[in-house]
């Protein structure tokens, strides 16, 4: 899968993937700022404003306006907010990919931030965050992100506390786009069936002209972990079921061991046959769902676990996750087959070429990257140096990571207090 790049003079970056066998292509708008970028003040503003990006621009002045424009070319368009980007793309076919642009430009560079759709979206988000906070499965991962990294941006929600949405006023969003919504602070993607020239056209038409970053504007706090023992933080609700995330210090993003650290991820809970799903759930009947994974940021990242159990085997659940974490990282007993690293492999190979399918994906695989500063790889870049991990590379991440003093659990259930986990843990 190749791609060609450039630089517009006024430092926006621009990344495009040709797939001349589709008939339609997306475009997205990538920038570098998320919730952790935020002040206190202000946390959830780069949420908020995305969801104002649907309410109209100056050529599109309503949200009917944006809707009706996108369903007449049968568009797609969405955003999403995260710790350290904010994108908003489009899909459509390539004969009406200019249209969709020009409507998606019309809301990011001109957005109407009409006072009365600010008050109805502030009511919006609240539901929002209401909605997420009774889904214990949701939002246990919410009070992971609480613990792991406490008192810092990276560990608040993204949709900012039910407090601070209310008090976002019109020029704070204002003032927020005058300081990161700058040319050199973007990347955009287009890939599909759309030509390199008519894509850069595209792209130059609508933002050529933007103006530049101040310099050391886009700055954020680092975070640093100096965990020492244990710790738990429990919300005790009545609930059927305990939903727990069992999580140690990461790394950062771009790591010379992150594919390593992904394969790891995989081998422990990415499919049927990972060990956390059959130890889990096949052989002890303890979850319907289990899961491992990582998380990386700029400075930072976390590996954790998740499951929902019964509330009477919570503690076994926690034992037997964490046992599986500790065999991997203990020389004694650490063993990765040949069978299993090769499966390894292709189940992450396999997953990115489906995935790889929707242009969509496309430009995320490549945007990724790029937003994060990372050198851009194409697909066979990637699968080379997939392959050549070994296990006893996975070995060594699983040490480096997987120490008893640093385990961190999240949990909500209908339990008095966290007495209990809390000397599980440290029983390790």
């Amino acid at each position: 899968m190749n791609y060609k790049t450039k630089t517009l003079s006024n430092g926006v970056r621009f990344i495009h993937i040709y797939l001349p066998s589709l008939k339609s292509a997306t475009f997205t708008v990538w920038y570098k700022v998320g919730s952790r970028y935020e002040e206190d003040r202000v946390a959830g503003i780069s949420h908020f404003l995305e969801h104002m990006a649907f309410k109209g621009g100056k050529r599109y002045p309503t949200a009917k306006d944006v809707s009706e424009a996108m369903d007449a070319i049968g568009a797609e368009n969405n955003a999403s907010t995260s710790q350290e980007y904010t994108n908003y793309y489009v899909r459509t076919s390539v004969k009406n990919l200019p249209k969709a642009v020009d409507v998606l430009a019309d809301t990011l560079l001109y957005p109407a931030l009409k006072p009365k759709e600010i008050e109805r979206e502030r009511g919006v988000i609240i539901e929002e965050i209401n909605m997420y906070e009774d889904d214990p499965k949701t939002y246990v991962q919410e009070l992971y992100g609480h613990l792991i990294f406490k008192n810092h941006s990276l560990g608040r929600d993204i949709a900012g506390t039910r407090d601070t949405v209310r008090s976002i006023k019109r020029n704070d969003f204002i003032d927020f786009r005058f300081k990161y919504y700058k040319a050199n602070n973007i990347v955009i993607t287009v890939s599909g069936g759309i030509g390199f020239e008519k894509a850069l056209d595209l792209t130059e038409r609508y933002f050529g002209m933007l103006e530049k970053l101040e310099e050391n504007t886009n700055s954020y706090q680092k975070f640093q972990f100096i965990q020492k023992r244990p710790q738990v933080f429990m919300q005790s609700r009545k609930t059927e079921q305990t939903n727990l995330v069992i999580g140690f210090p990461g790394k950062k993003h771009g790591e010379p061991d992150r594919w390593a650290e992904t394969l790891m991820g995989i081998i422990l809970g990415s499919g049927m046959s990972s060990r956390l799903f059959r130890e889990v759930r096949e052989r002890r009947g303890l979850a319907y769902a289990v899961t491992a994974g990582s998380s990386h940021y700029l400075d930072t990242g976390e590996f954790s676990a998740y499951a929902g159990v019964p509330v009477a085997k919570a503690e076994e659940a926690v034992k037997v996750i964490l046992r599986e974490f500790y065999k991997l990282a203990d020389s004694k007993t650490a063993s990765i087959s040949k069978h299993e690293l090769v499966k390894a492999k292709e189940f992450y190979k396999g997953h990115m070429a489906l995935s790889l399918e929707s242009t969509k994906w496309v430009n995320y695989f490549f945007g990724y990257e790029e937003i994060k500063g990372k050198k851009t790889k194409n697909l066979e870049e990637v699968y080379k140096e997939i392959d050549k991990v070994t296990s006893e590379e996975i070995v060594s991440v699983a040490k480096d990571i997987f120490r008893p003093e640093k385990v961190n659990l999240a949990i909500i259930g209908p339990y008095a207090n966290s007495d209990r986990f809390e000397s599980l843990l440290q029983s390790f």
